[in-house]
């Protein structure tokens, strides 16, 4: 039987050069391989001809978790999903949150397996409304990710991307055409800021963007505010803007609050003011959705309607604790609140964290 990483060997995102190397066409990065070597993801690998997932049916662990710790405050709220990344990144973050995960190097020794149909299974059996490729981006697993979301179709179970939205314009539609909502990390809101602490490029992120807020695809966008690099009122009035001006008001946007870690142990965390002011300004500019992160702030954190201004969604933590939506809409006026919405209201999952078992995967490669 052939294995998912061998059926998509065949080209999808890879084109031939005059010198012998053949180019991953997957994300900007446009890495040119010869046999043997891998890509800066680390888990894209040349196989003679072809360029190959090597991390495909092998994952980080697998967690069933609240929707809102994605985050995603706007789609299926208080709804539990199964949660997974593989190894290996696209960015070179000095700030990654999760750096022991994307920057990881054996694949075979940090990992669990699971397969695409399993992984479908275990979300239904756990009662969980989605499948979350998170952790690390799902953008340098996407063969897995994709196969793992029509599994998870199959049975009724949606998808949701966490990535930074770093994906070539060749590969967009065929990623995120199956996801049913994406939360997109932009990490800051300038050339400087991107290459100099991500080793990449804001422009393909803002295209990307823009490509999900026009697809069927629900969007939620999180920006992690760090100190001294990326919070000034001018970016994030810039940042703000560009939301309003080119995706529109609807869209909700998290600041979040940055801890030190990895390589920037040396930047203090970030005050929960400079969160709460970067809200301000957001729905000063006219955006309808904006919310608190990884700080103590219910009021940022609660959702509002925004024709009457009352709290539809109430929130302490991941707990919801008041609903005052009809379907998707205000029960005071009536106003409709973006997003999509189950039509029994929110499950109660709650703030737990639950590690779990995905059976019978397919052999290692």
């Amino acid at each position: 039987m052939v294995s998912g990483a061998e059926a998509w060997a065949n080209g999808r995102w890879q084109q031939p050069l005059a010198n012998g190397r053949l180019v991953c066409t997957l994300c900007p990065r446009a890495c040119q391989l010869l046999d043997g070597q891998r890509g800066f993801c680390f888990t894209r690998k040349r196989e003679r001809d072809s360029i190959l997932l090597t991390s495909y049916g092998m994952a980080s662990g697998f967690c069933v978790d609240p929707v809102e710790k994605k985050p995603l405050f706007h789609f299926l709220p208080g709804s539990a999903v199964l949660s997974f990344g593989t190894a290996g990144c696209n960015l070179g973050c000095r700030f990654c949150q999760n750096w022991d995960i994307s920057k990881a190097r054996d694949i075979s020794r940090t990992s669990s397996a699971g397969s695409p149909e399993d992984i479908a299974k275990t979300a239904a059996n756990w009662g969980c409304s989605a499948v979350a490729f998170t952790y690390n981006d799902p953008v340098i697993f996407a063969e897995y990710a994709i196969d793992t979301a029509h599994a998870c179709h199959a049975l009724g179970i949606r998808t949701i991307a966490v990535t930074a939205g770093y994906i070539s314009e060749n590969a967009r539609e065929a990623f995120f055409s199956v996801m049913d909502a994406a939360n997109i990390d932009l990490k800051g809101f300038t050339e400087s800021f991107y290459r100099g602490l991500c080793a990449a490029e804001l422009g393909p992120v803002l295209e990307t963007l823009k490509y999900v807020a026009r697809s069927a695809t629900w969007l939620e966008i999180t920006t992690l505010l760090i100190p001294g690099q990326n919070d000034s009122p001018e970016e994030v009035e810039g940042l703000c803007g560009w939301v309003f001006e080119q995706l529109g008001p609807q869209v909700p946007l998290h600041f979040t609050a940055f801890h030190p870690d990895y390589r920037t142990l040396d930047i203090p965390a970030t005050p929960a003011e400079t969160c709460q002011r970067a809200r301000r300004q957001a729905v000063n500019l006219g955006l309808r959705h904006v919310y608190t992160g990884n700080v103590v702030d219910s009021a940022g954190q609660s959702t509002y309607c925004p024709q009457c201004g009352s709290t539809v969604i109430r929130r302490d933590g991941y707990s919801i604790t008041s609903w005052e939506l009809d379907g998707n809409r205000c029960r005071l006026c009536n106003a409709e609140i973006a997003g999509r919405y189950a039509q029994a209201g929110p499950s109660k999952f709650g703030p737990h964290r639950l590690s779990v078992q995905v059976p019978s995967a397919p052999a290692r490669r």
